[in-house]
């Protein structure tokens, strides 16, 4: 695949690549290129249910893309809010018009995906990289996937798969 070639080849060279894990769930085997590569980070979505102050109904919805890969890798690494984000596009831009109801009375624009998820994500690891300038994207995936939190039942199993959550 030219897509996971690049991208090998720039994670290579030093750079950090976050990928979404895709809307294509909730079936298994849903990942596709680039975030089937090992080597990159790879996001799926998780969803607060609208309540941001408490993390008991957050739940992984239905179109995160899951895991495993074919060549049996775990993935997504890690999953991060891709329910609702806010943010601002440019008036008039393609997206706003061919979805204007996703307008809120503020201005901002909400979507929902894993590219959302995968956004913060990349903020993240930009922040990361601010702090520590000589992290390379193998350190800035580990610290990102070992502070990762497992989603956890009452029953102390685990509500998802690794395959579902990653690392959380």
């Amino acid at each position: 695949d030219p897509i996971n070639q690049a991208t090998m080849r720039a994670w290579a060279a030093g750079i950090t690549v976050v990928a979404a894990a895709g809307n294509e769930g909730p079936d298994p085997m849903t990942i596709g290129s680039p975030g089937n590569l090992p080597y990159v980070i790879t996001v799926g979505a998780v969803t607060d249910s609208w309540t941001p102050s408490t993390r008991d109904d957050d739940y992984i919805p239905d179109f995160s893309s899951r895991g495993p890969t074919p060549d049996a890798h775990i993935k997504p690494d890690l999953v991060a809010p891709g329910g609702h984000m806010t943010g601002l596009t440019r008036p008039g831009s393609t997206l706003s018009k061919e979805n204007p109801e996703y307008f809120l009375n503020s201005g901002e624009y909400v979507m929902t995906g894993s590219s959302q998820a995968s956004a913060l994500v990349s903020g993240i690891a930009a922040l990361l990289l601010q702090l520590e300038p000589g992290l390379s994207p193998d350190d800035i995936k580990c610290k990102l996937t070992s502070s990762a939190e497992l989603a956890i039942n009452g029953d102390g199993l685990l509500a998802y798969s690794p395959f579902q959550q990653g690392s959380g």
